[in-house]
């Protein structure tokens, strides 16, 4: 399989906090700290390093807090319009967070049903509009599934799989590639709150991501 992106591609992001880190509002690409520093920063030096006779246009969409009640709000402007020959749907940590940080405010979380409503909206306003949409797990680094806030992760990301399934998305679950991780390496090693990476994390999140666009090191 050789890499699924050619010459003049454009690849939006879109996203939440892990998405985001600290990359330009609304929309960040470009030379400097435009593209912030999540794994898509990474994404794009591995895909410029591999492969520096395409010029490929990676744009961040993602937003800090964002749920996918907010993404959709927002996706006609930050995704859609925007022309992407590819696009990257990670959403859903905040979605599920809110239940478990703000449990008296249940109106700012995004129950199952809401957000599987609101991904599928969104796969359908870029259906026939792409190449190809990536659907991508939110997560919990946390290794117990008992865990209350991982059980209810994983509920989530079933959503984003059965989506990925009926709708002929690339299926990327970061979800698990840290289950596997934490077999090894305590969470902490990556992030201390077991949701903000640190650039290894991006890095594992960039390194799993290429995996399934047909990348040679």
């Amino acid at each position: 399989m050789s890499l699924i992106f050619e010459n003049g591609d454009r690849i939006v992001f879109a996203g939440d906090s892990v998405t985001d880190m600290g990359s330009t509002q609304p929309v960040g690409e470009g030379i400097f700290e435009n593209l912030g520093r999540s794994y898509v920063r990474i994404i794009e030096n591995m895909l410029t390093v591999s492969y520096p006779e395409r010029y490929i246009r990676v744009t961040n969409s993602g937003s800090s807090g964002h749920t996918s009640r907010d993404l959709l709000e927002r996706f006609d402007r930050d995704v859609v319009n925007l022309n992407p020959q590819w696009v990257s749907i990670c959403i859903g940590i905040n979605d599920v967070w809110r239940q478990f940080d703000s449990p008296a405010i249940p109106e700012i979380a995004c129950t199952p049903e809401e957000y599987e409503s609101n991904l599928r909206e969104m796969l359908n306003r870029l259906q026939g509009k792409v190449k190809g949409v990536f659907l991508v797990t939110p997560y919990y680094i946390e290794p117990n599934r008992e865990d209350t806030m991982r059980a209810r992760m994983d509920e989530y990301c079933d959503i984003c799989r059965a989506l990925a399934e009926e709708y002929g998305c690339i299926f990327v679950d970061f979800q698990k590639m840290y289950e596997d991780f934490c077999k090894i390496r305590h969470s902490t090693f990556i992030a201390w709150d077991r949701v903000h990476p640190n650039q290894i994390g991006a890095t594992l999140m960039a390194k799993e991501f290429l995996s399934h666009c047909g990348y040679e090191y």
